[in-house]
């Protein structure tokens, strides 16, 4: 499994996941959104979602806030197996209250237990690391068993639980990952962004 920037040549394969009911944002269906915008205009759609272009994101309330800096990656093993984007604020490693954590990641169902969501994450780390973030903060549902594995598998450390806006019945769980000693941005000084 590797990450690949998201492209014209890949986006029928996206396009397909889609239709096959998969939605890349865990809190909200966005599938007809995408396919719509797709649909619309596909360049400028890969243009946004490459980050690109400044532009919005509509939150599940329907607000809509400027986009932070960051990147998207899809997961391929010849086919799309799904996304993992990171997202944050230069200079610092907080983030606004609308955003959960730095990372987030979605495989489609008909790739799950593969441990493909584990390799994504070991993957994009270094980029975080490379933005000049110390560390990144990584949230999901106390129920979400393979999120929590993936999680830890990459070296998340346990950050406690906050109230869930999205299911108000399951706490979220927050996890902060340090990068290895030699890949440290405070050892190194920041590294230019992807």
């Amino acid at each position: 499994m590797q990450l690949i920037r998201p492209s014209r040549r890949y986006l029928p394969a996206y396009v397909e996941a889609l239709r096959r009911g998969w939605s890349p944002n865990t809190t909200r269906d966005v599938r007809e959104e995408e396919l719509a915008s797709i649909t619309e205009d596909a360049a400028r759609f890969l243009h946004q979602l490459r980050g690109e272009e400044a532009g919005t994101v509509r939150l599940t309330d329907g607000r809509e806030v400027p986009r932070l800096p960051g990147l998207v990656r899809w997961m391929s093993d010849g086919s799309f197996c799904g996304v993992i984007n990171f997202r944050y604020q230069p200079n610092t490693e907080e983030l606004p209250a609308h955003v959960s954590g730095h990372i987030g990641y979605s495989v489609v169902p008909w790739k799950r237990c593969r441990g493909y969501a584990t390799r994504a994450l070991s993957l994009l780390l270094p980029l975080a690391w490379e933005a000049g973030l110390a560390r990144v903060l990584l949230t999901c549902d106390a129920d979400n068993v393979a999120s929590c594995r993936v999680i830890a598998a990459n070296g998340g450390i346990a950050g406690g639980g906050e109230a869930n806006a999205d299911r108000p019945d399951v706490r979220k769980l927050r996890f902060w990952i340090s990068p290895p000693c030699d890949a440290s941005p405070h050892l190194h000084g920041p590294r230019g962004g992807r």
